[in-house]
């Protein structure tokens, strides 16, 4: 892509030829809010400076971000598509090797693109096809990682993503994921941030050339599905903050630069999203660094929607693969 603002890029998948802004503007929204709302919401962080955009076939926001990027350059905040990073995910519903195609195309059309930068498996399980929203316990399956890959992979040579990838994969999984893999996945998008600082997950990623961009970066809004303020609160981040004069969720952005990695942060607050992105010309000491370690862990999104006896993941634990 064509980067003409102050956000950094990272380098992606093993060729090292393609890059990712740091910072991604993430569209999910719990309760959902109306489609115009949203439009404006990208359309301020597109006039800030943001060029990472971050969707989902379940988040319903694919339609308003469409239309946000072509009155972007209908108004001149940008001059061409090549100017953005657009990532979208595939629901559990079409994770099946026959719906992969389809699901990338109706994802296009929504965008009125014609591609994507990266396309990722949204979680690492399938449900039977049907509606995004009305499935039953009883219809959660088994993903073939193998075939559903392939057909990925398919969507990468066919042009529609230059890049493809996973989210909430373990270890474990990815191991899985790598053994038959022709392509393998540039990035995996997990839950990330001090408070679940995911150790072991960035070294095994780090080792086999897989980015992590981090998503929940400041923990989550209370009104979430399962997020709660636990990053916000956290009295050691409180100190920092208060100490170098920047708020607590600069402080956690710039800590997430400083590990290496990619984030995805929303926020639809027109002083918040300018204070998101005044994460670069500082940094954190090293005792700041030391302390921010320290941190005792607690992971917020154990997928608790995914467990079932009559499922494939009967326990988070079994879900994570022990990665909690």
């Amino acid at each position: 892509m064509e980067n003409n603002n102050n956000i950094p890029e990272m380098k992606v998948g093993l060729s090292r030829e393609k890059t990712i802004p740091v910072i991604g503007f993430g569209t999910s929204t719990f309760p959902l809010i109306s489609s115009e709302t949203t439009k404006e919401a990208i359309l301020g962080a597109i006039k800030h400076g943001y060029r990472h955009f971050d969707t989902a076939a379940i988040y319903q926001t694919e339609l308003p971000l469409g239309d946000a990027i072509s009155e972007a350059i209908s108004l001149g905040f940008i001059q061409s598509r090549t100017q953005l990073f657009v990532t979208s995910k595939l629901w559990c519903t079409q994770a099946h090797h026959h719906l992969v195609l389809p699901a990338i195309q109706q994802t296009l059309r929504n965008l009125r693109l014609d591609y994507l930068d990266l396309y990722l498996i949204h979680w690492p399980i399938a449900i039977k096809p049907g509606e995004f929203l009305n499935f039953k316990k009883e219809d959660f399956l088994v993903m073939d990682f193998k075939s559903v890959w392939e057909s990925m992979e398919e969507c990468q040579n066919l042009g529609l993503t230059k890049s493809i990838g996973v989210s909430n994969f373990s270890c474990k999984k990815l191991e899985t994921l790598l053994a038959t893999a022709k392509i393998p996945p540039a990035v995996n998008q997990v839950e990330m941030n001090p408070v679940w600082q995911q150790k072991k997950l960035r070294k095994f990623c780090e080792e086999n050339g897989i980015l992590i961009t981090a998503y929940s970066p400041l923990g989550g809004d209370k009104e979430g599905m399962w997020a709660t303020n636990r990053v916000m609160d956290c009295v050691v981040l409180k100190e920092i903050a208060n100490a170098k004069g920047k708020t607590i969720a600069q402080i956690c952005l710039r800590w997430l630069y400083e590990q290496g990695v990619c984030f995805v942060v929303k926020s639809f607050d027109k002083e918040r999203m300018k204070q998101n992105i005044d994460i670069f010309e500082w940094n954190l000491s090293t005792e700041e660094l030391e302390k921010i370690e320290q941190i005792p862990q607690q992971k917020g999104n154990p997928a608790i929607s995914f467990i079932s006896n009559e499922g494939p993941y009967k326990s988070v634990e079994e879900f994570w693969d022990g990665e909690i």
